[in-house]
């Protein structure tokens, strides 16, 4: 795998003005936290109209073939020896699980590779670890008194083996200072338009999660059981109602409304919605409302009313009612937490 040229509209970005991504690579490793970063961060270089770009090299302990868990087999570009002589801008931390007899997962944490992490964490301006990566992060003690995420499958562990680390679970990546820590797996994506934003702009990570052909650049503290991961209807009608839903969050949505949309009794409306998704019609907009809301309290700085105008809540009351209902938190006190950066 080749990573080391990555162009700009203009041509190649010279050494001087890339960013250095080093990524750790060792046996078993989860093939997507090898090989999604990379592709996020050259089409960033594409999609970023000034001369800038990002350099991405696979750190391994030899130059031989390194076998992933998905058996893909991966050439490393440097040694780790060869990297902590490198200046790193962002250093990427992925993860590998094992599976015991009783289907459970645990999470591989090598100590000569944890001491590896040490010494390139040392070069590095930032740090970043990917799915259960956050497991190596901490047996490196770079998570200690720091709050972090990782894949919900290990999240317990995590917390039990290391009670210096605030484990949440639910957010796709956490921030704290220059360490970065992302759910797994496809969340890596997710991450890695984060540190674009957090070095190019809002812009351009758009621009590239657009490329991507993603739903939507996923803000930090969206969970990683979203609306739209966790209830998937099965039948078109309603897959057809969340997207009307969707598109109108900022106008009234009532059952009515919703039922002479479906062609259907308001009754039979509430069936569909409580069969296919779980909650009545009304406790699905809310949750929408919410996760938009979200968004935008992350990635804009639109005033709290401006923020309950667009998402369909009408005043700020109603808005801080569903944040403390769904979040246990306000939107001012969930801002302050999960605020993305502009550019440095």
């Amino acid at each position: 795998m080749s990573t080391d040229l990555l162009t700009a509209p203009g041509g190649p970005v010279p050494d001087s003005v890339r960013r250095l991504i080093v990524i750790v690579l060792f046996d078993g490793v989860d093939l997507l936290d090898v090989t999604g970063p990379p592709e996020v961060f050259s089409l960033a270089g594409r999609e970023a109209e000034e001369a800038v770009g990002y350099q991405v090299l696979l750190a391994a302990e030899a130059m031989d073939p390194v076998t992933t868990g998905a058996g893909v087999r991966v050439l490393p570009d440097l040694t780790f020896e060869e990297a902590a002589a490198r200046a790193i801008d962002t250093l990427v931390v992925p993860g590998a699980v094992e599976i015991d007899d009783e289907r459970r997962v645990h999470p591989l944490v090598d100590p000569e590779l944890v001491e590896w992490v040490k010494v390139l964490a040392a070069r590095a301006h930032r740090i970043a670890s990917v799915c259960v990566g956050a497991h190596l992060l901490a047996a490196a003690g770079l998570l200690d008194g720091k709050r972090a995420t990782t894949h919900w499958s290990t999240a317990q562990q995590l917390a039990a083996d290391h009670p210096a680390v605030t484990v949440d679970a639910d957010p796709i990546f956490v921030r704290e200072g220059n360490v970065w820590t992302g759910a797994g797996i496809s969340a890596c994506l997710d991450l890695s338009l984060a540190l674009i934003a957090d070095d190019l702009g809002e812009a351009v990570a758009l621009r590239v999660a657009r490329q991507l052909v993603m739903y939507l650049k996923r803000p930090s503290g969206q969970s990683q059981f979203s609306v739209p991961l966790e209830q998937i209807a099965t039948t078109r009608r309603i897959e057809d109602l969340r997207h009307h839903i969707l598109r109108h969050l900022d106008e009234p949505l009532t059952v009515v409304g919703l039922a002479a949309y479906a062609h259907v009794s308001d009754r039979h409306l509430t069936r569909l919605f409580k069969t296919e998704l779980g909650m009545t019609p009304h406790a699905y907009i809310e949750s929408v409302r919410v996760e938009k809301a979200r968004h935008e309290l992350e990635s804009t700085d639109a005033t709290v009313e401006r923020i309950a105008a667009v998402c369909g809540f009408g005043t700020t009351d109603t808005l801080v009612r569903a944040f403390r209902r769904r979040l246990n938190t306000t939107p001012t006190e969930y801002r302050r937490r999960f605020r993305v950066p502009v550019a440095r």
